[in-house]
């Protein structure tokens, strides 16, 4: 054997175990390790955070139907779905191919690199034709551990589909139910008009330990498996993210609006969870607000005559639109970036505010923190 073979063969060896290493550690992080895993090398999560840009910005300007527009939209999660296990299966066999390449004096029928290929992939999906069969020890140990890794992907991969559908499910009942009670798109001040329209104010704080529970298992959901964020709402003018605005937007005012004490109590723990939930989601999927968020002094006087006309008690005085700004601006950034980056429908205070007037900084203040005035 010559040198420059003997070489050939090392690089085929190593190049192969690298990407075998690649796939195998994309797998444990995206399906087995519980928690977000920020791997500099991660193949599918690239994949997808790359990808959605492209398909996001061709339907925004291709497809002006707003239908259509959210069918091509909804297809995009599926497709990366199945693009990864095409990937990873994909990427093991061309890795386990360059390995069995590298040996292939200890495999018997191995002439070029699609005889070692089809090898790969008949070990790999545990075929066995036996046309080509190892020979030499380590060979033999190649072609077990590609079988090996194949049952175990094609096992986990399977277990993966049904835990990502399965969150997507859990997510969007609450999604659905609570446009029944907030409108659709939902709305913070809605909701809290709905409830107070038909005398069960009391209720709200019901709607805010959900909201709780919900938000927290979103949370934990798409940090285990970022492309559940790429999901959108099988009902149209909906989505996981004008949700989780309405019910912040809600308990902002009421917090700040309202006077029942008790109701102002569970927005607190709202405001807390929901606030943690839009920062964490907003930094795992390095997401950056695109620009001004904020509602003008008239929006929120229209909201809060809206609620003292549906029953509720409000307070009165310029402290209240401020104590206000100030909450909403500890999270809008946050979940503007997410609704930009998204795509959401628009709704009421979330999303693409391009047709209302408003201040240049997020939450209704200014440059210097200031509340803003009504122009």
């Amino acid at each position: 054997m010559s040198g420059s073979d003997l070489a050939i063969r090392a690089f085929a060896i190593l190049t192969g175990s690298v990407l075998v290493m690649l796939m195998i550690a994309d797998v444990f992080q995206s399906v087995v390790l519980p928690r977000a895993a920020n791997f500099r090398f991660r193949v599918s999560s690239r994949l997808s955070r790359w990808g959605w840009p492209v398909v996001r910005d061709y339907a925004l300007r291709r497809i002006p139907h707003e239908e259509k527009r959210e069918d091509f939209l909804a297809s995009y999660a599926p497709f990366a779905l199945v693009a990864f296990i095409v990937l990873w299966i994909g990427g093991l066999i061309v890795g386990f191919g360059a390995i069995l390449y590298g040996l292939r004096g200890m495999v018997h029928g191995i002439v070029g690199y699609d005889d070692s290929l089809y090898f790969a992939g008949a070990s790999l999906l545990t075929i066995g034709y036996g046309d080509l069969y190892p020979v030499g020890g380590p060979a033999r140990l190649v072609a077990i551990l590609a079988g090996a890794f194949g049952l175990g992907v094609f096992a986990i991969t399977t277990a993966f589909l049904f835990a990502v559908f399965g969150s997507f499910q859990n997510r969007e009942v609450f999604v659905v139910s609570f446009g029944a009670r907030a409108g659709s798109p939902p709305s913070g001040v809605t909701l809290l008009e709905t409830y107070a329209e038909l005398g069960i104010p009391g209720e709200l704080g019901a709607i805010f330990e959900r909201g709780v529970s919900w938000s927290a298992t979103v949370l934990e959901s798409h940090l285990a498996y970022p492309i559940l964020g790429y999901f959108r709402s099988s009902h149209d003018r909906e989505s996981w993210i004008a949700t989780l605005g309405a019910l912040l937007d809600a308990a902002a005012l009421a917090s700040t609006v309202v006077a029942d004490r008790p109701l102002r109590a569970h927005a607190t723990f709202f405001l807390d969870m929901g606030g943690h939930v839009v920062h964490d989601l907003a930094k795992a999927y390095h997401l950056e607000a695109p620009g001004a968020a904020g509602i003008e002094r008239a929006e929120f006087d229209i909201a809060r005559d809206r609620l003292r006309a549906a029953g509720l008690t409000v307070l009165e005085g310029d402290e209240i639109w401020t104590d206000f700004c100030l909450i909403r601006s500890k999270y809008v950034e946050s979940l503007q970036a997410m609704a930009h980056f998204w795509a959401i429908p628009p709704a009421m205070w979330i999303g693409d505010r391009g047709n209302v007037p408003h201040g240049p900084s997020a939450g209704g203040l200014d440059s210097n923190g200031v509340a803003a005035s009504a122009a």
